[in-house]
């Protein structure tokens, strides 16, 4: 399934590219607007952000088949261990340059920063260290609402059809109740990619399915205009309203359709081994490319005078680097390791509880 590492680091670049030209904020780093250095490639940039889209259907395909035949142990077990040892390393990052470097990103006070370590803190009310972090805490409610729904009594073809469509449902009356509990709970507006990624695995698994087809086509519909209306609107601020809803409408479509070809076994051809690599780096880079990436802007433009695209290409290239080291020092070593320690626990438990 390489396609998929190959889908995986393209969303990664296409919310890169938004954070580093498509985006208002990053003025601040770069010392002018974006829009005033790169005013072709700022245009198509402020689109990078539908790449969070693009990873919700892939996260929706993938955990389906990750979690196929796993006990809910072994799945939390496995998130636990993939998630966290990476993020941690992020925000330790993070928070340093921000101690050395407060002049482009102000550090958040010190119980702030340990109340992210949990990766609780918006339901907490604190402010993120990272800023793409608020995709975890949907990510997190997606594996929550799935294990205990589907994993926990084991993953099957009859429970995941039956969890896509009543979430499906509970999105619709979520809409109509407006109550932010719900909102929060039920992810009306994230839930439609997640179980459209979930009905595509099914249809890699078993073939296509005029039900399974007809779960994806809605929430094809539904996701479109979710993303429309929060990218583009007459009421949005300044930085949304370039967005064209058609092209919009098209990047949405595309997410699906990407996902939908893997499925169905049309990109079996893209099987090259660099693939597997860049979807390793994916994670780490997706994490520490957004914050970090404004640190080596404003030091590569402002402090050493670099040409605004030889810094946009030379940012992104140490942001992979930084990803790769993170990877190779952190995500390899520790993150197996963790995953072996909960589980002999959880068995010396098991074994404590029945003698």
């Amino acid at each position: 399934m390489r396609a998929l590492d190959g889908l995986r680091i393209l969303a990664a670049l296409m919310v890169c590219v938004f954070h580093y030209a498509g985006k208002g904020q990053t003025a601040h780093a770069w010392g002018q607007s974006p829009k005033e250095l790169f005013p072709d490639l700022s245009a198509v940039a402020t689109y990078g952000a539908l790449g969070v889209q693009l990873f919700f259907v892939i996260s929706g395909f993938v955990i389906c088949m990750s979690s196929w035949g796993r006990s809910l142990g072994d799945f939390f077990r496995s998130r636990v261990s993939r998630l966290y040892p990476a993020y941690w390393a992020a925000i330790v990052l993070t928070t340093a340059a921000c101690v050395a470097l407060p002049s482009v990103i102000e550090p958040l006070r010190l119980n702030e920063v340990l109340v992210n370590l949990t990766m609780l803190q918006q339901p907490m009310g604190v402010d993120r260290v990272l800023g793409v972090c608020w995709t975890l805490w949907v990510e997190a409610r997606f594996y929550l609402l799935f294990a205990l729904f589907v994993v926990w009594k084991g993953v099957t073809y009859r429970r995941v059809v039956i969890f896509c469509c009543l979430w499906t449902v509970a999105g619709v009356f979520a809409r109509v109740a407006d109550n932010p509990l719900t909102d929060e709970l039920v992810m009306r507006d994230h839930a439609p990619f997640f179980i459209g990624g979930l009905a595509l695995y099914l249809i890699h698994r078993y073939g296509s399915d005029l039900l399974l087809w007809g779960i994806v086509a809605t929430s094809w519909l539904l996701g479109q205009r979710y993303s429309t209306t929060a990218l583009w609107s007459p009421n949005a601020t300044s930085a949304f309203q370039e967005r064209s809803p058609y092209v919009i409408l098209l990047i949405v479509t595309f997410a699906f359709a990407a996902v939908a070809a893997v499925a169905l076994g049309w990109l079996r051809w893209a099987n090259w081994r660099w693939l597997t690599f860049a979807g390793a780096l994916t994670y780490p880079f997706y994490l520490v490319h957004e914050h970090l990436g404004w640190f080596a802007i404003s030091i590569l433009h402002r402090h050493f005078g670099l040409e605004p695209r030889l810094t946009f290409i030379a940012t992104i290239l140490s942001m992979l680097t930084l990803a790769w080291l993170i990877h190779k020092l952190v995500e390899k070593p520790f993150g197996p390791r963790l995953k072996r320690t909960m589980k002999k626990q959880a068995d010396r438990v098991r074994t404590q509880v029945l003698t």
